[in-house]
């Protein structure tokens, strides 16, 4: 907790930077509780709050410094369902556009929050963030990782009848904050990933390494149909980010990397193919997988406000030990 005014006297809050802030027993605890809520309420309006409304008075702040449609509707909506608020800044229509601080800026929403979630270009400002403020701060997706997506990538896994340890899970295409969080999740759960980048295209070693330390077997080739021989799972995504230059390099680059037909052959029969979305689709995948038999990107989609839901319970203290 940061110095500064009288609130230094709160108590200490849970933030959600990365999957690593959590643990692997509370990730799995959202998991279940994320499974529980969706099956409750089935067939509900979606605006219904769920029957415990366990977030009642509790007003979430987002902020965005990045475009977004999923993050943004599924922590909106999930606060909703878990009988709380939301409400939006980015920085065109806030004082971060004019240059207030980060550290002011959560001090301040602090006093007129209950916890903060930030979508931003650099990780720094998701912790900086979280060091001056005394609510929880989610990452809502940064340039290093995006721990949100993972949980509910893990959920949808699960759902499909994955049993994450042991896992073979395909990662083509770049080495990007996507496939950092799997990395760590994969340390968590005990799950292999096998990574089809190419050349100059590697996620940060810190990541693989943290994977391996946690016992996951991590491969890293820049052979395509290597990564994907024998996967459960095959995982792409967009090859250019939001704010990244050098696309047409990049594209020429990545293209031996497109998920079609041919790929997901090299895999399980019963593979399943994900995809965090926005898709490019007959960049980093061709239309027949993405809208495929074996693709659940939709599920994956949906999946974000359950597992939102269960990481601000975690968040709040209201899940997990």
């Amino acid at each position: 907790m940061a110095g500064g005014d009288a609130l230094d006297l709160a108590p200490v809050v849970r933030s959600f930077l990365d999957l690593s802030d959590a643990g692997g027993d509370a990730i799995a605890a959202m998991l279940a509780d994320a499974q529980d809520r969706k099956t409750a309420r089935a067939g509900w309006p979606k605006g219904k709050a769920d029957a415990d409304a366990p977030l009642a008075g509790h007003v979430l702040g987002m902020i965005f410094e990045k475009n977004s449609t999923r993050t943004r509707v599924s922590f909106d909506i999930g606060m909703r369902q878990l009988g709380g608020t939301s409400l939006i800044l980015d920085s065109g229509t806030s004082q971060l556009g004019r240059g207030e601080s980060i550290a002011d800026t959560a001090r301040v929403l602090s006093r007129m929050v209950d916890a903060i979630m930030i979508r931003t270009d650099d990780h720094a400002k998701a912790e900086e963030l979280a060091r001056h403020a005394h609510v929880p701060v989610i990452n809502g997706l940064t340039d290093r990782s995006h721990p949100c997506q993972i949980v509910a990538d893990l959920l949808t896994m699960v759902e499909h009848g994955k049993a994450l340890p042991g896992l073979e899970v395909a990662w083509l295409g770049d080495g990007n904050n996507v496939l950092h969080s799997i990395l760590e999740a994969a340390g968590l759960f005990k799950f292999n990933v096998r990574i089809g980048v190419p050349k100059g295209y590697e996620p940060e070693s810190e990541f693989v390494e943290m994977a391996r330390k946690g016992g996951a077997n991590v491969t890293l080739t820049h052979d395509a149909a290597e990564a994907a021989r024998g996967a459960d799972i095959i995982v792409t995504d967009t090859w250019v980010s939001m704010g990244q230059d050098h696309a047409h390099n990049k594209l020429a680059a990545m293209a031996p990397f497109q998920v079609g037909s041919k790929l997901m052959a090299e895999a399980k029969p019963d593979a399943k193919f994900m995809h965090c979305l926005p898709a490019h689709v007959g960049d980093e995948v061709t239309e027949e997988v993405f809208e495929g038999s074996q693709s659940i990107v939709f599920d994956e989609a949906e999946n974000r406000i359950h597992a939102q839901k269960s990481i601000l319970l975690w968040c709040f203290g209201k899940l997990g030990a």
